[in-house]
């Protein structure tokens, strides 16, 4: 007995986390890809599943709910037909320097997936964000992302820089910054909606005396969009500050002290010695939060409820809804879609920027 448990040790220790990683992770992607290609009715007593393919996915791109997952599609303007024309030459552009460099099927294989997300999303945003139409939560989605995460970036690490400095008080600004952090997304929902009102808000009187007094700014979805993500970065921009500020601050001093023997600037120290060592940690930063700025749901749920009309919608709020409304199919579906192109995007954006520097550097 004893010679058992000793060779079987190892496997009875992580036999408790393979089966919790099974209940709570496993078998619900499984479940909701069953139902991703099936209708579910709610009936007394139990309910009916009926297979029906693909039909789930195709409603959201061709069928009843196009509108609400990737737009309205009228015409393209010229300006959607100048960006749609040049943004696909230049990826066309791209896969064929690959195709005429060094080739491997692996590679071709991922960079098609990567072609044809953004040949998608190209002409996605040239048929409705350029052309005057209104975009789905696809659209809306990828704002909060690329703007949000974006801005956070460029703070976070602005704010983390200044601190990895010799300046007063620079310990009481790490606690300062990471504040936001440990309130609930709920919270900073109603705190920022509260913000926001320009009638009985606490800054009431701040915007009526810039004369936005009556502005209601729920009812305009670019300042909808515009205020959800003001809210998203307050409550993100300190991970993004503390996980730059160990960053910068692990960089050797002998490199940067030998940089300013040597007579080199401070910005030529920081873009040839500082930025090389800290940019993997950036690349990790910037994929974290876009991974999980892609699941947003809780800042456009409490503040707008998705409004005006959709404007502010997400995908991740989209699939609640559906869900909420018991069309678990179609909620499971929106899922997928998403998860597609989360993965997509976020694994382009590793092998093409973060591995392309890595290779340039060695």
């Amino acid at each position: 007995m004893n010679e058992w448990l000793d060779r079987h040790m190892g496997r009875l220790f992580l036999a408790p986390a393979v089966t919790l990683i099974l209940i709570f992770s496993i078998f619900p992607l499984v479940a909701s890809l069953i139902m991703a290609f099936a209708r579910i009715r709610f009936s007394a007593g139990g309910f009916k599943v009926r297979f029906v393919g693909w039909r789930n996915f195709e409603k959201q791109f061709f069928g009843s709910e196009q509108f609400h997952l990737v737009g309205t599609f009228t015409q393209i303007s010229i300006l959607g037909w100048i960006f749609g024309l040049a943004a696909t030459a230049a990826l066309l552009w791209w896969i064929w320097k690959y195709v005429s460099g060094p080739f491997t099927w692996f590679g071709f294989t991922g960079r098609l997936f990567t072609l044809g997300m953004g040949l998608g999303l190209t002409w996605l945003f040239s048929g409705t964000l350029l052309s005057g139409n209104q975009f789905g939560t696809i659209g809306t989605t990828l704002f909060y992302v690329f703007i949000g995460c974006g801005i956070q970036f460029l703070i976070g690490t602005a704010l983390a820089f200044a601190c990895s400095q010799s300046i007063r008080g620079k310990t009481a600004f790490r606690v300062i910054f990471f504040v936001p952090m440990m309130i609930t997304p709920i919270g900073v929902g109603y705190i920022f909606r509260m913000m926001a009102d320009t009638t009985k808000g606490p800054f009431a009187e701040v915007w009526q005396w810039v004369g936005l007094g009556n502005f209601a700014w729920a009812t305009d979805p670019w300042a909808a969009r515009i205020f959800i993500v003001v809210a998203d970065s307050w409550q993100w921009i300190p991970f993004v500050f503390i996980m730059m500020l160990a960053a910068f601050e692990s960089v050797p001093r002998d490199f940067t002290e030998a940089a300013e023997l040597d007579g080199a600037s401070p910005w030529q120290s920081f873009r040839e010695i500082t930025w090389p060592h800290v940019l993997p940690i950036a690349a990790t930063v910037m994929l974290i939060r876009a991974i999980e700025a892609f699941k947003i749901v809780d800042l456009p749920n409490i503040m707008t409820s998705g409004g005006p009309g959709i404007a502010t919608e997400s995908v991740s709020l989209q699939a609640y809804y559906a869900w909420r409304s018991l069309d678990l199919g179609s909620a499971s579906a929106i899922a997928y879609i998403l998860l597609f192109v989360t993965v997509v995007i976020c694994v382009s954006f590793f092998n093409l920027v973060v591995l392309a520097r890595v290779r340039k550097q060695r």
